[in-house]
């Protein structure tokens, strides 16, 4: 599985550190930017970057860091066929990964330490979407919503 991950200046050291635990721990993971800190960019155009990489790649999942994580999580809930969760705790991930079929990860660098950060960001990759009907159905009104059908 391919993991896109971004972030923008606010969340660029932790996004760094995440890159290069996640590589180490087997993981292959493509970093979206930025490459370097530039505190005048701008979130949208990394949550965009990385949410077209997810759709473009069935399968693949995407991590996106800021400061509060909300911006990126808003954004990237704008792009058709993404489920982005803005997560802080890893039984959170696990939930949102198994009922939810989360496919971006959303992290809050202000609030959220590396350590935790590290955690939320493997259980978040290592769960699988649990199938049950009732969170299928769920999903399958989710996607009826992004074609314009409700």
């Amino acid at each position: 599985m391919n993991v896109y991950i971004a972030s923008d200046h606010g969340g660029y050291a932790q996004k760094q550190m995440l890159f290069s635990g996640l590589n180490t721990a087997g993981f292959t993971v493509k970093d979206l930017g930025p490459h370097t800190q530039d505190p005048n960019d701008d979130y949208p155009d990394y949550a965009i970057a990385v949410s077209q990489a997810v759709v473009a790649d069935p399968g693949s999942r995407g991590i996106l860091l800021c400061r509060s994580g909300e911006g990126m999580e808003m954004t990237a809930n704008k792009i058709v066929g993404i489920r982005a969760a803005l997560v802080w705790r890893p039984d959170i991930a696990a939930e949102t990964r198994r009922d939810n079929d989360a496919n971006i990860l959303v992290i809050s660098s202000d609030f959220i330490a590396d350590h935790d950060a590290v955690e939320i960001a493997q259980t978040f990759l290592k769960t699988e979407f649990s199938g049950e009907e009732r969170h299928q159905r769920r999903l399958d009104k989710i996607a009826a919503l992004e074609r314009g059908e409700q």
